[in-house]
């Protein structure tokens, strides 16, 4: 057993979190800081005046055992989604065969994505640092043994938090890039130079009109599709998951392909192009009374790193994130969970 040491951990989504959690469980210290109000990362959930839309995260799988463990811990949070899902084949945005995908077992946390990492983190309280960006890693100005953080807050306060015996970047990969920019972390950053994650497109759409009595449901029967429309990579109703408001919701994600090329498109011509794929792929023509779209820059992971997780022990510097072995929810966790049982 190591002494007890000071982590700083940047990034509060599924790795951060995991990772936070192991650490603390070993006897160490840690601070997690989070650019966002509240953790989550891509286990996210936006609000809306009919409900709310997973934009990041759809479901997860469990594969792993040890998944299973940490799941057991929070009983009753994530529950089986019966998702009902189909293979859409289209020539032209023209569905012409509907096969079904090979069951598994899709989980979702009630009553939002977020639940299971808010969750979690209730025994991270008081280690949260939340509303601040992390701007750079540097060696403590006082100790340079140490580590210090410069960052920026929400209301655009500037603060160094200093101290730390190691620091964990639990970040999507262009960012964890941009945090090893000083000479001394020169080979961890040249390490990532082969990774490739794609940006996603996300569009959200509302239909309170289809929840009157008798009408019943929009669309097709289905509730989750994989889908080869040129636009389009994945579509769900929201409003079948459990937990959920019954109001008909619809998310759906872009293209790899489609997202990047559009990257830097305005809002408006997104959700116009992916609500006409949408209508094409369904067969949905009704006008939502909700449609907002959100640009994910780092979404689907292209090409991993390879490996679980960085970790230099001379340095005191780790990397995490679903990014290094795929871009599945439980590639976090175990990328989280594997960086922190070999820095502990």
């Amino acid at each position: 057993m190591h002494s007890p040491q000071h982590f700083a951990i940047v990034g509060a989504g599924m790795a951060g979190i995991t990772c936070a959690r192991t650490l603390i469980q070993a006897g160490h210290k840690v601070t997690v800081f989070e650019q966002e109000a509240a953790v989550g990362g891509r286990m996210a959930t936006a609000s809306s005046p009919f409900g709310g839309f997973d934009l990041g995260a759809q479901y997860f799988t469990v594969r792993d055992s040890r998944f299973t463990q940490a799941l057991l811990t929070v009983p009753g949070v994530c529950r089986p989604w019966s998702a009902n899902a189909v293979r859409v084949l289209d020539s032209l945005g023209n569905v012409v065969e509907a096969s079904r995908i090979a069951p598994e077992p899709h989980w979702v946390p009630s009553p939002d994505m977020a639940a299971l990492l808010q969750t979690w983190a209730k025994p991270l309280a008081d280690t949260l640092v939340l509303s601040t960006r992390v701007e750079a890693l540097e060696r403590d100005a006082m100790d340079a043994t140490l580590w210090q953080l410069r960052t920026t807050s929400a209301d655009g306060g500037k603060h160094v938090y200093a101290g730390f015996d190691k620091v964990i970047l639990a970040l999507p990969h262009v960012h964890t890039e941009n945090m090893l920019s000083i000479s001394e972390l020169s080979k961890l950053q040249a390490s990532l130079a082969d990774v490739q994650v794609a940006p996603c497109w996300t569009l959200m759409l509302a239909y309170p009109q289809a929840s009157q009595p008798g009408l019943g449901t929009l669309g097709p029967q289905w509730n989750a599709a994989l889908s080869t429309h040129h636009r389009i990579a994945w579509l769900a109703r929201e409003s079948s998951k459990p937990g959920r408001t019954r109001i008909e919701r619809w998310t759906v994600q872009a293209s790899a392909d489609w997202s990047r090329e559009h990257l830097n498109d305005d809002n408006t011509r997104v959700a116009a192009k992916l609500h006409k794929a949408f209508a094409e792929v369904t067969g949905i023509r009704a006008e939502p009374s909700f449609m907002e779209v959100h640009r994910w820059h780092s979404a689907k992971t292209i090409k991993p790193l390879g490996k679980t997780h960085v970790w230099d022990a001379r340095l005191g510097v780790g990397i995490a994130g679903d990014w290094c072995i795929g871009h599945r929810v439980e590639d976090a966790f175990i990328s989280g969970l594997e960086l922190a049982l070999a820095a502990a």
